[in-house]
């Protein structure tokens, strides 16, 4: 409603298809006030002859414009000199009558003249409005197709890698570069996903599922299955949501390399909002931590970066054992971190 009041607004002064139908309707409006004066003529006391014409003239310039606003300014002008001013039925001029047309004209063109100021501002509000508009949607646009670009590049040089590793005779190598083009394809469909120009966040329940499930699917095991909890209407903004789902995706990645490398499982992601903080655990069931590890100290570069993520968000990551066997992921954030 208040958006069609707008619209309203912002048209006017309207456009009738022909200029005569403005000023004739307007001359239909100062007879109906001359009416309305008519029958208020008992109740008024002597004088006020031009009491129900003002209306008129605001309502006319406001709808019409300047021009049909000061015909009907003249119009009603000449009727209460003709009908309300003493002597009546006659244009007689003396002092009197003078200073009252005076005053008369004088508040009609003020009035006339704020109404067509404050029309001429309302269009050029009007105009910076679509202005804006047209931006937001270039803004949009070229943020969408940076977004676009940088996902797809990502994944020229994921598929780079990932080709280059076939010319490479040395395993530790060939890994490594395997490595390097899946996380950099990772983060390019996290980041094809996570896609708001508006940065409203997005509902994480929805993400996490998709995220999981893209990562099971990646890793071509079909005996694995992946289960998500999270707090309904949860929402986070891009800047942690990305670092976020890079530890999800290294985290469930690691239980399926390492935890569950020959066998069927199931690997549970809750994610848990106590007073704005969050805590993100990433269960398997599988074979557990190898005796004597230490989080930071070994070969997974994955770990490692979920480490670094986690103190970039001001939070904590760490891996513990599961005490009906397997690994639980830890990623607590403080509150306001997000």
């Amino acid at each position: 409603m208040q958006r069609t009041n707008e619209r309203f607004v912002e048209r006017l002064p309207l456009v009738l298809p022909h200029p005569a139908y403005a000023y004739l309707i307007s001359a239909l409006l100062c007879g109906v006030a001359f009416g309305l004066r008519l029958l208020a003529e008992s109740f008024l006391p002597i004088g006020y002859p031009f009491v129900a014409f003002f209306p008129v003239i605001i309502l006319t310039a406001f709808l019409f414009g300047v021009r049909p606003g000061t015909f009907a300014a003249i119009l009603c002008g000449l009727v209460s000199w003709y009908a309300f001013i003493p002597p009546r039925m006659a244009f007689t001029m003396n002092p009197g009558v003078a200073l009252a047309l005076c005053f008369y004209g004088f508040v009609a063109a003020v009035d006339i003249a704020l109404i067509h100021f404050l029309q001429r501002a309302n269009v050029n509000l009007a105009l910076e409005r679509e202005r804006s508009r047209a931006l937001a949607e270039n803004r949009e646009l070229l943020f969408h197709e940076l977004q676009h670009r940088v996902s797809n590049n990502l994944q020229v040089v994921a598929a780079m890698l990932a080709l280059r590793k076939n010319h490479v005779d040395h395993e530790q190598a060939r890994a490594a570069l395997d490595d390097a083009a899946g996380r950099l394809a990772l983060i390019g469909r996290i980041s094809r996903t996570l896609y708001d120009p508006a940065d409203e966040g997005q509902d994480i329940q929805g993400f996490l599922t998709r995220l999981t499930q893209d990562v099971v699917t990646a890793s071509g095991r079909e005996d694995i299955s992946v289960s998500v909890e999270a707090p309904p209407g949860l929402t986070l903004q891009s800047r942690v949501a990305v670092p976020l789902a890079i530890i999800v995706a290294e985290a469930v990645s690691n239980a399926i390399e390492h935890g569950l490398p020959d066998r069927g499982g199931s690997i549970a992601v809750t994610l848990e909002d106590s007073s704005g903080a969050l805590s993100l655990k990433i269960a398997d069931d599988g074979a557990g931590l190898a005796p004597g590890f230490e989080l930071g100290h070994g070969p997974s570069i994955g770990l490692k970066i979920a480490t670094a993520l986690a103190a970039q968000l001001k939070g904590r990551f760490a891996l513990d054992h599961r005490p009906e066997g397997g690994v639980i992921a830890r990623l607590d954030l403080p509150a306001g971190a997000h």
